[in-house]
This record gives structure tokens, sequence and C-alpha cells, in this order.
């Protein structure tokens, strides 16, 4: 495979299909400048940053290097903290060292890499060239970084003084060709097919490999268990999983589309979810993290099935003897970690009716952190009004069950009730206490998570009649709460 790092076109005779990006570049290259601090995708120590051609531009996000497999760098750019001290220091790394903001220094890096790629984003957008960012922005940009020194106040200033001087592109002209031109993978045990018909094709030929979207969950295996995955196949690239379309029924999203991707183009046709993206895990895990894995890995504390569930959507499946078929997401669960996925088949795509978005609804995160942090419950409403009345509910939690669930008694409690009655609300509280039973753990015990499920769906209701109530994020650097 080949892939350019830094100014430097390699080639690598990729053996191992789990080989990390954090693991090559310092066993194979001693490139140590990018640390290793939690192998999990958590601490943002290991951020590198990787660049994409699109069109006419070299694009570049960030990424966990320690959770991220070598193949997936194929055919790209990859940047790590020593390329960005060229013929004079960078002025992200100028900022840091003129407002003390590296302490120990074990976590500089990260840091670095983070407001790097925000300070390139901002002056290579045309839009945003001259936009003075606020200290939220900055403080958004390093949601994934961890500094056990609590040195964030200067970190953020540091941030913020940056944003005030450009700096040279991340890519030069050579660096540019060499992306036109790469041949990336080549017979290597990690595949990146292009199209539903080549991933048919190699599943059936190799039915054992496994296959990975942006592996967040996955790499755990290598990293936190030490197991080896002989071969993977990467679905991003497949074209019929990156499709994002309106039609007059449906809001169809291709499983391939990464959180980052979501957000950007559901911001006017699906506004609630793009706003809601903040809220899951961080900038490195939502660049690289897919709508179809966070479904299809099955896991009780997901954030998006709930979402899914409350506005009905359906999914699209494809087995490798590409045959297709389409099932309701609330048939999908059987029960912890598992799923109607058969072993030869791949989530394609989800459809959402165009309807359900026009009808009120709210999700709900509670977690111990705002950002960067799993859910103790997570609570997702709709409801269809007509005249005053509910016509349509749907109530979706996860974190209170072995699966992402829908509660159909609480639905039911409420539909053809005027929507401020309070006795309806009551009953459905009721089939709520009756019906979840959630379990105790580190982040949340059962009798917690149920007051919180319950609390939560007075909330979404008290908002569907016209309350406005405290959004209770406050930011760290100002003590000011916002206002939803």
């Amino acid at each position: 495979m080949k892939f350019v790092l830094n100014q430097e076109l390699v080639t690598v005779e990729l053996e191992d299909a789990s080989t990390t990006v954090l693991s090559y570049l310092r066993t194979q290259k001693r490139s140590v400048g990018t640390k290793e601090g939690c192998a999990s995708g958590d601490c943002g120590a290991c951020t590198c940053l990787v660049g994409e051609l699109e069109k006419d531009t070299v694009s570049y996000h960030t990424i966990n290097s320690c959770i991220t497999p070598l193949g997936a760098i194929a055919g790209k750019h990859l940047v790590t903290v020593e390329h960005l001290a060229q013929e004079q220091i960078h002025p992200v790394q100028a900022a840091m060292v003129e407002y003390h903001g590296s302490q120990c220094g074990f976590c500089t890096p990260g840091f670095v890499m983070s407001l790097t790629a925000f300070h390139n984003a901002l002056f290579t957008n045309a839009d945003n060239t001259h936009q003075q960012p606020t200290r939220e922005d900055v403080s958004s940009a390093v949601a994934g970084n961890l500094c056990r020194c609590t040195g964030y106040r200067p970190i953020l200033d540091a941030g913020m003084a940056a944003c005030q001087s450009p700096a040279p592109q991340l890519h030069n002209s050579e660096v540019r060709h060499w992306l036109q031109n790469l041949d990336a993978l080549d017979d290597t045990p990690y595949y990146a097919p292009q199209t539903l018909a080549e991933w048919s094709e190699l599943k059936s030929a190799f039915p054992a490999a496994r296959a990975i979207a942006g592996g967040t969950d996955l790499m755990l295996e290598v990293t936190q268990h030490y197991r080896d995955i002989p071969q993977l196949i990467d679905v991003t690239q497949i074209r019929e999983l990156r499709v994002f379309e309106l039609t007059d029924k449906k809001l169809i999203l291709g499983a391939g589309l990464s959180y980052t991707q979501l957000a950007e183009r559901c911001s006017s046709v699906f506004p609630a979810l793009t706003a809601f993206m903040p809220r899951l895990a961080s900038p490195q895990i939502r660049n690289r993290g897919t709508l179809g894995g966070n479904i299809a890995n099955a896991s009780p504390i997901a954030d998006t099935p709930p979402i899914l569930l409350a506005m009905d959507a359906a999914i699209e499946l494809n087995n490798a003897a590409y045959q297709r078929r389409t099932l309701p997401l609330d048939e999908f669960y059987l029960g912890y970690k598992q799923t109607q996925l058969a072993k030869n088949e791949l989530l394609v795509s989800v459809r959402i009716p165009v309807a359900a978005l026009t009808h009120f609804h709210r999700f709900y995160k509670v977690s111990k952190r705002y950002e960067d942090d799993i859910s103790a419950v997570m609570g997702a409403f709709r409801f269809h009004i007509e005249k005053g009345v509910f016509k349509e509910a749907r109530i979706a939690y996860g974190g209170v069950a072995a699966t992402p669930l829908r509660v159909k008694s609480a639905e039911a409690a409420l539909i053809d009730q005027t929507m401020d009655n309070e006795n309806a609300l009551a009953n459905a509280l009721q089939n709520l206490a009756d019906t979840l039973e959630p379990l105790s753990d580190v982040r949340a015990s059962a009798g917690y998570r149920l007051t919180i499920a319950m609390n939560l769906l007075r909330k979404a209701w008290l908002e569907a009649n016209g309350e406005h109530l405290p959004d209770l994020h406050t930011t760290a650097y100002s003590g000011e709460v916002g206002y939803a």
C-alpha cells in the first residue's frame, strides 16, 4: 500500500490488517511525537491529521491514530506533529509556547494537531477566513483531547491567539501530485471495495473477513484485547453506502457516512440531528465513526439508534449474493449485541419517512461529561400533533435495556389524548416504570436511569406544550447557561 507521510511518499508491505497508524508511526518510522495514552480513542494524545483529495482541494480531518487501521490511510496524506515546523514553527505551536499551554507535555502533540486542523479549516474556507472564532469554537475543536494536568485555560488561550495568524498549507504541489496518482492498495489483507458488487465478490472469496467502517469500536479488540484480525474489508468507500438523498417520501442516509458528514449534510433537512452530533463522542471519533457502524454494533448505549427508532427508520441490508431486504429498525435488535444482520450481510442505508421530519421531535442525552462521553440514558421522542391531539407518539431509549428500544405501551397511553392531558402523561410515565428494567453499573444506578428516563419524557411533553426549558449545559469557561 502507498500513502504520503508528511512530505514523503511511503510504500508499506502491509502484512497485518490490524496494524494501527500509531503502531506503524512509533515502531516502524520511529516518529514518536505522536503519543499513546489510552489506546482506545478517548484521550486524543495520538491525534494525527488525514488529508483526502476532494475535487480540487485536499481536505483534512483529525483521527485517533491508536484505533485507525493503517490500511485506512492508503492513498491519503497522513500528517503528524513533526510536519508542522517547516521553515518556522506553526502558529499553533508558537502560541502553545507563548501561552504556556504545555505542562507535562505528554498530551501536547494531540492538542496541537486538533488545533492545527481547526486553524487549517479556518484559513482554507473562504467563508470563515475573516471570522474570529469564539472561545467555544476552540473548546469544541479540542473536545476529544484530555489534559491530565488540567491546563485547559492556557490551551484555549493559545488556540484563540493562533487563529490570528495564517500558516503555510499542509501540502505542496508534489504531495497533491502523489495523491492524484496513487494506486493505494495492492495485495494486502486490508481490502477497500468501491461498489457493493466488489464487496460481494470479496465477501464470497473471504467469508471470515471482518467488515470495518470507522473501526472506533472494532479496533478495541486489537488495542485492548490484543487480538489479531487477519482480514478486514473497509466498507467506507463503497459508493452505495455514501448516498445522501431526499425524495418526496424518504430521507436516505448511507450507512458509510461518518457522523461529521451526517452533521454537514443534515443541517437543512434534519437540523435536530445536526444539533445533536456534538454530544456524540469527539471530533476525532465523529470523523471516523459511521451511522451504519453505530447501528450494526448493537450497543445498548449507542446514541443514534434511539433517534432512528423515534423517527420510524427502516434499514436496507445487502448480502454477498447481492440480494437486498428492507427491515424496520424496530425489528432489527434481538438481544444484547444480537441483531438480524446475517454473517454475509452488510447494512447499506437508513431510510427515514419525510413526514416524520415535520413532526415535533426532541433528542436528549444524559452523561457525566457533556462532550466525549457515553450516555447513561439517551431519550428520543416524536409526537405527531393535530388540533391539539397526539395522533402518533414515539418514545425510544438507549441505556435502559439490553437493546435500544421503543416503549410502545407508553406511546399508546398518549395517542388520541389531548396534548395537555396530564392524566395521559401520568399513564405514560407509569408504563415506563412498569416496563423499563435498567441495570446498575459504573455510569448510573438502575433507579437513577429510570428516574431520568421518566423525566426526559416529561421534558419532551412540556416542550411539546410550549414550555421553554433550560439547556443544562454550562460552559466551563464562562458559566453562562444556554437555552434551547
